[in-house]
């Protein structure tokens, strides 16, 4: 989830990387369902239509729906211009996604990448409404960046199909994939995961199902460190990203960084991470606590560790 410099990268097909000896061999991807048309569920449809795959996009609304098609168009006519990509291609892959406005337009899909919010039973609740109207054998996945793959696969009536693919922020710019088996994950399910990153063009890092997986165990809890570092008065929010970006070469601060991921996102990890390693070193800052009661979260919202509502961020400490 951290923001990467220079250009987006020009996407290629990687058949030649495709499912290894092993995989079901008798088993294709061609449509690609994702639930969730937000900030992560748009990029993955973004990146997996420019690879060529056909797209149901779903969320809890045609006008969200349309939102994330909206953004997938602006993002892709920004590639156009910087030549990351042509116009055709643009014509092409928009042409390749449609809205599915309920669960049962996932129904001939191959594989179903869940990239809902960041909670739970959320989670959990779509897979138990999605499985039943699945083909038996289409794969599932999910996007989460902290939580159990082993448990929410526990959720779906086929464990042996799911597996973590976690994508980073933002997907069309960022070349990383954490692929995380639960422990019942079947050796083809991953081998055709592994495959499918490949064919994006992304890089995928094979990280164990525990709290946060490799990415944000180390990020977050750095995040949330900058964030005591504010509450306890150590530095301002300038002072702490200027230090961060200067002192430490980092592309943002650490608090524009959880404004940009979203606060409640943040806390969410956090609380993951406390709740599942029982380490108090984990524990979310009651700052970080307070601004998400607040409703501050970030860029979404406005206003966060800074305010948003002007023409350029001002800190709001």
């Amino acid at each position: 989830m951290f923001e990467a410099a220079g250009e987006v990268t020009r996407y290629r097909s990687f058949e030649s990387q495709g499912p290894k000896p092993g995989a079901d061999m008798g088993f294709e991807i061609k449509r690609i369902g994702v639930i969730g048309a937000g900030q992560m569920g748009n990029g993955i449809a973004h990146v997996a239509a420019l690879a060529g795959y056909e797209i149901s996009l779903n969320d809890l609304s045609t006008e969200r729906i349309q939102l994330g098609l909206a953004t997938i168009n602006g993002n892709m006519t920004r590639q156009v211009n910087k030549k990351a990509i042509s116009e055709d291609e643009r014509v092409g892959a928009l042409g390749r996604i449609r809205a599915a406005e309920n669960l049962d337009a996932l129904a001939d899909c191959d594989f179903v990448i869940e990239a809902a919010t960041e909670n739970e039973q959320v989670k959990r609740k779509i897979f138990q409404q999605l499985c039943p109207v699945l083909k038996p054998e289409a794969m599932l996945a999910t996007n989460t960046s902290s939580i159990s793959i082993t448990r929410l696969a526990a959720s779906t009536d086929r464990p042996e199909k799911f597996v973590g693919v976690h994508f980073m922020n933002p997907v069309p710019v960022m070349q990383l994939v954490e692929l995380v088996r639960g422990i019942a994950t079947d050796d083809g399910t991953f081998e055709l995961a592994k495959g499918f990153v490949a064919r994006l063009g992304k890089i995928p890092t094979v990280a164990e199902d525990f709290p946060a997986f490799i990415v944000n165990r180390i990020l977050l809890p750095m995040i949330n460190e900058a964030i005591y570092t504010l509450y306890e008065g150590v530095g301002s929010v300038d002072a702490i990203d200027t230090a961060m970006r200067l002192g430490a070469n980092h592309p943002m601060g650490p608090l524009q960084l959880a404004d940009f991921i979203g606060l409640d996102t943040c806390l969410s990890i956090m609380q993951v991470l406390y709740e599942g390693l029982a380490d108090s070193k984990y524990r979310p800052c009651p700052l970080l606590v307070k601004y998400v009661e607040a409703g501050w979260l970030g860029r979404k919202t406005q206003r966060g560790f800074y305010d948003y509502r002007g023409e350029k961020p001002v800190p709001t400490r």
